[in-house]
C-alpha cells in the first residue's frame, strides 16, 4: 500500500470529476427513480392510500431541480395553446356578431310586418266604419 493512500479508492473520486455535470445528474436520476419506485412498490404493498403523498413528496423534491427545464420545454406548446384560443376566440366573436345581425334583422323585419298590418287592419276598420 501507498504510504499516502488512505485506504479509499482514488480511482472513483478521479472517474466522477472527470464526467460532465449531465453524466452525474443521469445517475443521480437513475438512483433517485430506482429509490421512488422501491419506495412506492412498499407503499403499495402495504397501505396504496399512501401513493398520491409519495408522488406529491417526489414532485416537490424535484420541482425545483426540473422545473426551469421543464419550463423551457414546454413554452412552444403553451405559446401555440394561447395562439389557437385567440384565434377560435375572434372566430366565434365573429359567428356571435353575425347571428347577432342576423337576428336583429329578423326582429326588424317582423316589426315591419307587424306594424304594416295594424295598419291595414286600422284602413279596414276606417272603412266599415264609414
Amino acid at each position: 500500500m501507498h504510504p499516502g493512500h488512505n485506504g479509499h479508492d482514488a480511482s472513483t473520486s478521479e472517474d466522477l470529476a472527470a464526467q460532465s455535470p449531465d453524466e452525474q445528474d443521469d445517475g443521480g436520476i437513475n438512483k433517485t427513480v430506482a429509490t421512488v419506485v422501491v419506495v412506492a412498490a412498499g407503499a403499495a404493498l402495504f397501505e396504496a392510500a399512501l401513493l398520491p403523498g409519495i408522488a406529491i413528496g417526489v414532485a416537490a423534491v424535484a420541482a425545483p431541480k426540473y422545473f426551469p427545464k421543464l419550463v423551457g420545454a414546454l413554452n412552444p406548446l403553451f405559446k401555440s395553446a394561447v395562439r389557437g384560443s385567440y384565434k377560435l376566440a375572434q372566430k366565434s366573436r365573429e359567428m356571435f356578431a353575425e347571428a347577432h345581425e342576423q337576428v336583429n334583422d329578423i326582429v326588424a323585419e317582423v316589426k315591419a310586418e307587424n306594424e304594416a298590418q295594424a295598419t291595414k287592419e286600422a284602413a279596414d276598420q276606417k272603412k266599415h266604419a264609414a
